[in-house]
């Protein structure tokens, strides 16, 4: 039944909208989402926790989202399900939500995943008799929110690209083979997250030794197009706000290039250097996480400071 609603369902205001995950990302397509007035439910692992859970509570309040028990109860009750998780916890979500995907619901894949997980991710919602569509987020979300440029792929994405730009998405369909959207990312991702890695532990090395301004002056001459002292406060905060996220989007991005043969050197360093500074930020070294305060210096000078006090730990 639910299947011919859905088929025969042009505009999806109507529809139920579920969604795992409620970090940064959950929170601004729920935002958006339910500006239009479309009914959204929700659930995430930090709920479990009573501490992590109250800023996600307060956030559902105030936006009218129902939030639920488990992945399994959200993609019970919804016709169009969003999983907008950590790369970890992609084939996971997954798995659960297969449990009890209604027939015919839409799985939108938000996450930054290999391809080769999005295929068993596939294989699972598809096989549960869901309707699995691949998500590749092109940019950064916080500055387009929910109209960040988004490639999708797979059987089903031709049929729910439309849908998704009538509640405000900005997709187009890459392939309707799967892991030409993730590789897509993936590959790009290779240089997006290794340039911050790179900017990092360039200029916090340049810091320790005092030639960070001459270092800076060289980039700027060979790379004039670049303010590089903006992207580079931008790179540092990023990373400290949200490195764990990328450390793991990375892994997947060295999958990707195991996958083709090639040893990730790069991605599997990017992924290191993203993960050290996450450590970092679990430790206190930027202030309190959660605070305004916190990851906010417009001087990456600030948080480099930071980075080298604590050199040695953790390791």
């Amino acid at each position: 039944m639910l299947t011919e609603h859905l088929s025969m369902q042009t505009d999806p205001k109507p529809w139920r909208v579920g969604l795992v995950g409620y970090g940064e990302v959950g929170r601004i397509l729920v935002e958006d989402l339910r500006a239009q007035g479309m009914a959204v439910s929700a659930y995430d692992l930090k709920l479990d926790d009573a501490a992590s859970a109250a800023p996600l509570q307060a956030h559902a309040t105030q936006h009218g989202v129902q939030l639920l028990a488990s992945s399994a109860e959200v993609a019970a009750c919804s016709d169009f399900i969003v999983s907008a998780v950590t790369a970890s916890q992609t084939v996971p979500v997954a798995q659960a939500c297969a449990q009890s995907v209604q027939p015919g619901a839409f799985f939108l894949d938000f996450n930054s995943a290999s391809p080769s997980a999005k295929q068993r991710a596939a294989n699972l919602i598809d096989g549960a008799g869901g309707r699995y569509v691949e998500g590749a987020v092109m940019t950064s979300i916080p500055l387009y929110r929910i109209k960040v440029p988004l490639l999708l792929g797979g059987a089903f994405a031709a049929e729910l690209s439309p849908r998704l730009n009538a509640m405000g998405f900005a997709s187009k369909v890459a392939s309707d083979k799967l892991g030409v959207a993730s590789a897509t990312k993936m590959c790009r991702s290779v240089m997006i997250k290794g340039l911050e890695a790179m900017v990092i532990e360039s200029f916090t090395t340049a810091r320790h030794y005092g030639v960070e301004d001459a270092v800076v002056a060289s980039l700027y001459e060979t790379f004039p197009g670049i303010d590089w002292e903006k992207q580079a406060a931008y790179f540092f905060q990023r990373v400290i706000e949200h490195g764990r996220r990328r450390s793991e989007e990375v892994r997947e991005v060295a999958e990707t290039v195991r996958d083709a043969g090639l040893t990730p050197w790069s991605a599997s360093g990017t992924a290191e250097r993203q993960a050290w500074v996450a450590d970092g930020a679990d430790l206190g070294w930027f202030g309190e996480k959660g605070t305004p305060e916190f990851a906010r210096s417009a001087d990456w000078r600030v948080e480099a400071d930071r980075m080298l006090a604590h050199r040695n730990s953790p390791s």
